[in-house]
């Protein structure tokens, strides 16, 4: 009867600090505290799911407690693995090695009985070590259990953390710990490690099928070794690129490459056919975009300036010059709209009912894409239409196109002046006089000096002038809080927002007679009036964002960008002011 089969995850699990692959730093640090007896009581491991923190975890517990081949060793970073306690450790079978897994034991009584046991010397080992998997699992009240125990073990206790989840342990326990982040590893580091175990197991494997699976591993050396080992059985002791592709659901690199080239290329018809050729290959339609994203990030860091080597995965030499190419002909403006395309049609094609025609939409998108003009010549466009296109302000009963609102503050200050009996009221036109009603209701005054000025007809005019003149708080509050009711020569008649000044009557004749060399009655109303000049260019902003996100080239641009949106518009510089603009930023 044939024995049970050891996957290689386990097989080749390291054994010494010098066998763990890509963590360098780690390695170099935990080496000199172990020359050196620099040992610290605690550490913590965090990173991504099986990228070796249970192995480290494990070794140093063996070296922690490896007394060598003859029995008189110490402490040492490549332990022998053949002495009682190496071989006790490694068959799980160590009192002295307590390992936790911290997602299932979550509680404080679990940690209670853990404290209870550290103060007992070790059964047959130097240290007792307890390794506590996926730390970030505890409670609140578990780790306050354990906290103190942490910070002071007893000498013969060690402790070991292990998270893929670092920012939730408590800041009190990273305090206590050393600490050490491993790392991803790099896909071509993690491609070699993978022929030296084909070459180990007597398997023949083709590099680019070990570059595949070295990059689905996203850096894990664990999930890296699990799918060599499904590949090994899918092509039944041999490892091809084709069967790891089918077994991955990846579409072949170079019609990926075509699809991309076309989509750049402006090929909509292209772009079709390479999809469907795809898609009757069996690639599932999101990995396709997320693997033209992947091209797109290395083509971008190509025209960038990058050298191929340092691009940090292994590439087939034709490959790699198409891709070269493919980022010579493509500026990282384009290169970056393609990136930004790709990655929101990603969402829709996670959400569509039939990810392949929402697919399809998006490579389209992509590929329309490349028709527009580069940033700076579709600013002048826009600048150009925005100079040629935008009307002024619609007038309403009386008004022309309203100023831009000074900043204006919105609590009313203490009066200087009362104004006393002052009642909002209705002032009837035929009464609207200087001398007529109570002096309470309006405030006039003969100007200070005569002003060889034309009186304002238009509200937004006489706004306008007072902002000229030096009277620029005074604009606001009318822009911001009047409803005007009437307008005439000498008499400005409106119906006042809450908050506005109660001085703001006799303040505005007073101004306006200075301004226009005769006497002013600035009277409040109880009638509706007009939208305040502020609504009005509020609503005439927002008819002009309506009319261009439906004709001209602001409309294709959101066709192009689902999600996209004009959040403002604004009159356009004069020429001369952008000419000068322009000058500054080329000096």
């Amino acid at each position: 009867m044939q024995g049970a089969y050891r996957v290689l995850a386990r097989t080749y699990r390291p054994g010494r600090l010098s066998e763990l692959i890509g963590q360098e730093v780690l390695v170099r640090t935990v080496t000199n505290a172990f020359k050196t007896g620099r040992i610290a009581h605690a550490f913590l491991l965090s990173g991504i799911r099986g990228v070796g923190k249970t192995t480290t975890a494990r070794i140093l517990a063996k070296g922690l407690n490896c007394v060598g081949p003859d029995g008189k060793g110490g402490p040492t970073p490549e332990p022998c693995g053949v002495c009682p306690s190496c071989v006790a450790i490694g068959e799980d079978r160590s009192l002295d090695v307590i390992e936790m897994d911290a997602a299932s034991q979550t509680g404080k009584a679990d940690v209670l009985d853990l404290v209870q046991g550290i103060q007992l010397a070790p059964a047959a080992s130097r240290f007792k070590v307890y390794i506590l998997d996926e730390v970030h699992m505890l409670s609140e009240k578990a780790w306050n259990a354990l906290l103190k125990t942490v910070e002071e073990p007893p000498p013969h206790a060690k402790f070991v953390f292990a998270t893929t989840e670092i920012r939730k342990v408590p800041v009190t326990v990273l305090s206590r710990c050393q600490r050490f982040e491993l790392r991803r590893v790099e896909p071509a580091r993690l491609a070699a490690h993978l022929a030296e175990v084909c070459e180990k197991e007597g398997v023949e494997a083709e590099p680019a099928a070990l570059d595949l699976l070295a990059t689905a591993a996203e850096g894990s050396v664990r999930d890296a070794l699990s799918l060599l080992d499904q590949a090994i059985a899918v092509g039944e002791g041999r490892v091809e690129a084709a069967l790891v592709q089918d077994m991955l659901g990846l579409a072949d690199r170079g019609r990926l490459l075509d699809l991309l080239e076309a989509a750049m290329g402006r090929e909509p018809g292209r772009v079709l056919d390479r999809q469907a050729e795809l898609h009757a290959l069996g690639a599932d339609p999101r990995m396709v975009l997320q693997d033209l994203l992947h091209l797109v990030h290395l083509a971008s860091r190509l025209a960038a300036g990058i050298a191929p080597e340092r691009l940090g995965e292994p590439l087939p030499g034709p490959f790699l010059d198409r891709l070269a190419a493919l980022a010579r002909g493509t500026d990282l403006p384009r290169l970056a709209r393609a990136w930004q395309v790709l990655l929101k049609g990603l969402e829709e094609v996670r959400a569509a009912p039939d990810a392949a025609a929402a697919a399809e939409m998006v490579l389209l998108r992509l590929a329309c894409l490349a028709d527009l003009p580069p940033p700076a010549e579709l600013a002048r466009l826009l600048r150009a239409q925005a100079g040629a296109a935008a009307p002024s302000l619609p007038a309403t009963a009386g008004t022309s196109s309203a100023p831009a609102a000074a900043p204006i503050g919105r609590a009313a200050p203490e009066p200087t002046t009362s104004l006393a009996g002052m009642v909002p009221r209705r002032v009837p036109p035929s009464t609207a006089r200087p001398a007529d009603g109570p002096a309470a209701r309006a405030a006039a005054a003969e100007p200070a000096s005569p002003a060889p000025l034309e009186t304002p007809v238009q509200f937004a005019d006489l706004v306008a002038l007072l902002r000229e003149r030096g009277h620029a708080p005074l604009a606001g509050w009318l822009v911001e809080g009047v409803h005007l009711v009437r307008l005439e020569p000498g008499l400005l008649e409106f119906r006042p927002r809450p908050g506005l000044p109660r001085e703001l009557p006799g303040k505005l004749a007073e101004a306006l007679g200075a301004l226009t060399g005769r006497r002013w009655m600035v009277a409040l109303s109880d009638e509706p009036g007009e939208p305040t000049l502020a609504e009005q260019a509020e609503a005439a902003r927002a008819r002009r964002i309506a009319e261009l996100g439906r004709t001209g080239p602001i409309k294709g641009l959101l066709e192009l960008f689902p999600g996209a949106e004009i959040v403002d518009v604004r009159p356009a510089a004069p020429a001369a002011a952008r000419g000068a603009t322009e000058e500054e930023g080329r000096g």
